[in-house]
């Protein structure tokens, strides 16, 4: 189960950076990184609540986190997001 959690974020923290489309779907004319960071925190957002929907099926309740435990969640999603900002903006695709 842990590995569905690890392996979906990384694809899904990777994916505005390889994508060229917005969201999956609009293509703009150049993407910059204001579009990548909205999209970015636009997928940690669904894949938290995809990973909120698991935690209520598997385990029955929801445990009731602060706002710290979302500053550094999002923080690993961004270092997730790693591997494909070295690919898009370091090696210039």
């Amino acid at each position: 189960m842990i590995w569905l959690i690890i392996i979906s974020s990384l694809i899904l923290a990777n994916m505005p950076w390889v994508s060229e489309s917005f969201l999956l779907f609009y293509k703009p004319v150049r993407k910059n990184f204001f579009l990548i960071f909205i999209e970015l925190i636009l997928f940690y957002l669904l894949i938290g609540f995809f990973f909120l929907f698991i935690e209520k099926e598997v385990i029955g309740n929801i445990h009731q986190q602060d706002w710290e435990f979302y500053a550094i969640t999002f923080c690993l999603f961004i270092v997730f997001s790693f591997p494909g900002f070295i690919y898009k903006v370091i090696w210039k695709k």
